[in-house]
């Protein structure tokens, strides 16, 4: 199943957004723009909103408008399906102010994108039915401790996909952050301190999400990189502060032995990409905490070279070295890293 990263475009930060968003165009790249931000509303706004609006339709992008009641007294407009074509619209995410039977109309003429935290089952299976392209996306939180848990998140996309639709959510960004807060912008509450990569494959490989968005205004350039690897060819790119001696094994694409037991990853490729022909002496054979990166020394007879990447805590062990370790905020990849998958460590 194809992933695809989204982005939120803020008529407020468009200036600083457009820029990196430039690199996208042509590519079919979802793009997300709230046309009912009151703080952002002003004499230029409707006119502000258009242009950018044609710009992302001429430029390639799927734009994907969140609006409400409120996005149609703004523009003095009665009909929002109208105002979507005027503005050269993909799709509309419906917020409030709308009846079931008039987001079913809205369905039958273009694509539609429901609310999945408000939406009920019975009325996703009917709006479903009226229209080709019908989606879900869940909600972003941005005061602390409000996103959702992974049960209710698990419950609520279960309870729309057998209804028919394909669930969309938000992960935070790392660089600019949306205000008043500037606290990250998750659909889920455990992702608000990770790194933004770490939320996108927990959201494709444990939730099944398809489109993602990116919920601030920034993402990094090695972010991005990051996830543009995971969606090109899947490999997890697990960001480690590796020992000077063992910085080759940055960049290197090895595969999780589908033998491996819970508590550790095992590198399949141990032997030809560790100690490069070296004997491994013993060194820094300390406790080995969740998250750091081990090898095996001499001491352990053939299994010297083998590589490990540590899921639950385990003793120190004077056959193998501590070389490294993933810093907590990309922990949730360890657990994503499932039996034959593949991965490569990347400098933090």
């Amino acid at each position: 199943m194809s992933k695809t990263l989204g982005f939120s475009l803020y008529l407020s930060t468009f200036a600083e957004q457009w820029p990196s968003l430039r690199a996208w165009a042509g590519t079919g790249a979802p793009i997300f723009l709230s046309l009912h931000i009151s703080e952002e509303f002003d004499a230029t706004y409707c006119q502000r909103a258009r242009e950018i609006c044609h710009l992302l339709a001429v430029s390639g992008f799927r734009t994907i408008a969140d609006a409400s009641v409120k996005t149609l007294q703004q523009f003095g407009c009665g009909n929002l399906t109208e105002l979507a074509k005027e503005l050269k619209l993909w799709g509309l995410r419906i917020d409030y102010g709308f009846t079931p039977e008039e987001i079913e109309e809205m369905a039958t003429q273009m694509p539609i994108v429901l609310n999945a935290s408000t939406t009920s089952a019975a009325d996703a299976r009917r709006i479903a039915a009226m229209g080709q392209e019908v989606f879900a996306l869940h909600n972003f939180y941005p005061r602390p401790e409000t996103g959702l848990d992974e049960e209710l998140l698990m419950q609520t996309t279960r309870r729309l996909r057998e209804a028919g639709l394909s669930v969309q959510c938000f992960i935070p960004g790392d660089t600019l952050l949306r205000g008043p807060i500037h606290e990250g912008l998750p659909t889920l509450e455990a992702h608000r301190r990770v790194l933004p990569s770490a939320a996108f494959v927990d959201m494709a490989l444990r939730f099944g999400m398809e489109d993602i968005f990116l919920a601030d205004p920034g993402l990094s350039e090695k972010e991005m990189d990051r996830i543009a690897r995971f969606c090109r060819d899947g490999v997890i790119c697990v960001p480690a502060e590796l020992a000077e001696d063992w910085k080759h094994l940055y960049g290197k694409i090895f595969t999780c032995r589908i033998d491996s037991p819970r508590w550790l990853i095992r590198f399949q490729e141990s032997r030809t990409y560790s100690c490069q022909g070296e004997i491994v002496e013993p060194k820094n054979c300390v406790e080995r905490r969740r998250g750091v990166i081990t090898v095996d020394n001499r001491n352990y007879g053939r299994y010297s070279g083998e590589l490990m990447l540590i899921r639950e805590d385990l003793p120190a062990d004077g056959r193998v070295n501590v070389i490294g370790a993933v810093p907590e905020n990309a922990w949730l990849l360890l657990d994503r890293i499932g039996r034959g998958a593949r991965f490569m460590l990347v400098e933090v």
